[in-house]
């Protein structure tokens, strides 16, 4: 075990240090975060618009009135969430930098713009939201990259207009902003002319056919599923947030797959991925966080004789419901205890093979595209991220239970080392 942990430690940690300060998975993750807010929103009324049993309360006319008079909430956040995105990414990485933020996330805005087809059916003048959602999500995510580096080095090769003083401080910083920004759009104008040329036409069909689809394709499968899953793992038993580290680099993949599947159960089509944020979320991190240590704490009241793992309990209960256990990850503690690292790894990735099969053989209703706040408890996470089912909600009681079973043998023997403990102290 000593040796295993040793080999963990120096191959993984050093490849996590680096993931973890990298500038642009971390401009990355804080991208997604700034949506965040906006994605919850419009969730929230795909749930209310799709509430169940409506469509048999009211008439086909009324039904379709109501869903049309909160379809807006929707459209204007998840169908063009990649919008939001780019700003983020391009506005954080240029306050990384330490440049004018808010003109890093407004030109990179603007030069995903030049680069979208801005024809629909033959009509000129509109933008489909396809390429401002999940297909054009990956293309966003390299013109925010690109578009803040190359704003970045006009603006570091002081190509700008400079105003005398007593020009107000706005003003200012929008005439020394202009240049950088003109030239940074020319850019990504000749990009798309160069693009037209070709065989791809544009840029999004070139980044969809040739990166987009076969990434997506590869993480939806179970494969790579479970080693993310696998790598969260190791890397909190270390000490390292797994979900920042991983997340940073399939949150592109998974948010893809969630934004397909909404599509679909918005129209009423099959949903065509199992794998997606909302697995992820829902079905793993949804029930007590990380590791779903809900299942520990309930074995703490259920077995618990120790007094520091009943103190635990009581500590990280209320917390636990609420999908935080940074209490039971330290407490108990799980990072670096070789005690716990079995149920640890192998909890999670049973539960990730269980809901996967459930799901693929229709036991289970696929994740609906409806993103849920991780900090939602569990049983309501399940119903509400399934489309309303309570299928969803029943396989994570089930899998609470598998990982109950999972973890009993090893708390066991824990809490009965600090059990002896306690009683030796009291001795002396």
């Amino acid at each position: 075990m000593n040796k295993f942990m040793e080999f963990l430690e120096n191959i993984l940690l050093p490849i996590a240090d680096k993931l973890n300060n990298n500038r642009y998975l971390t401009a990355l993750r804080d991208g997604f975060m700034v949506s965040l807010p906006l994605i919850i929103f419009g969730s929230i009324f795909v749930v209310i618009a799709n509430f169940p049993f409506l469509d048999k309360v009211l008439s086909e006319r009324a039904y379709t009135a109501y869903q049309n008079a909160l379809a807006p909430a929707s459209a204007a956040t998840l169908s063009i969430m990649g919008l939001f995105v780019i700003v983020g990414i391009a506005y954080k990485l240029t306050h990384y930098y330490g440049g004018e933020a808010i003109y890093g996330g407004v030109v990179a805005l603007a030069s995903y713009l030049i680069l979208t087809p801005q024809t629909l059916d033959g009509i000129e003048g509109v933008i489909p939201t396809s390429s401002l959602g999940a297909e054009g999500m990956f293309l966003g995510i390299l013109t925010a990259f690109v578009s803040a580096e190359v704003y970045r080095f006009f603006v570091n090769k002081n190509v700008t207009i400079k105003m005398p003083p007593g020009v107000p401080e706005a003003v200012s910083r929008s005439f020394s902003a202009l240049i950088p920004i003109s030239l940074t759009l020319v850019v990504f104008l000749t990009i798309r002319i160069i693009f037209s040329f070709t065989f791809f036409q544009t840029a999004q069909n070139f980044i969809f056919t040739v990166i987009q689809q076969p990434l997506t394709k590869l993480g939806s499968g179970l494969g790579a599923t479970i080693l993310a899953v696998l790598l969260i793992q190791i890397f909190w038993f270390f000490g390292l947030h797994g979900q920042i580290i991983v997340n940073s680099v399939f949150d592109p993949i998974w948010y893809a797959l969630n934004n397909q599947n909404l599509q679909a159960f918005q129209s009423g089509q099959e949903l065509p991925n199992i794998i997606t944020k909302q697995f992820i979320d829902t079905f793993l991190v949804g029930m007590g966080g990380t590791g779903m240590t809900l299942a520990v704490v309930i074995l703490i009241f259920l077995i618990g004789r120790s007094r520091q793992t009943k103190e635990l309990g009581k500590l990280g209960g209320p917390a636990g419901i609420f999908n935080v256990n940074e209490p039971i990850i330290f407490g108990l503690p799980i990072i670096m205890n070789p005690l716990v690292l079995i149920p640890w790894i192998l909890a999670p990735i049973i539960v990730t093979i269980i809901t996967y099969f459930s799901m693929s053989t229709g036991l289970v209703p696929k994740p609906a595209g409806i993103i849920v706040p991780w900090t939602t408890p569990i049983g309501l996470s399940g119903f509400l991220a399934t489309g309303n089912s309570w299928r969803g909600a029943a396989l994570q009681i089930f899998n609470l239970l598998v990982v109950m079973g999972i973890w009993l043998p090893f708390l066991k023997i824990l809490d009965k080392s600090y059990y002896e403990k306690e009683k030796a102290k009291k001795k002396e």
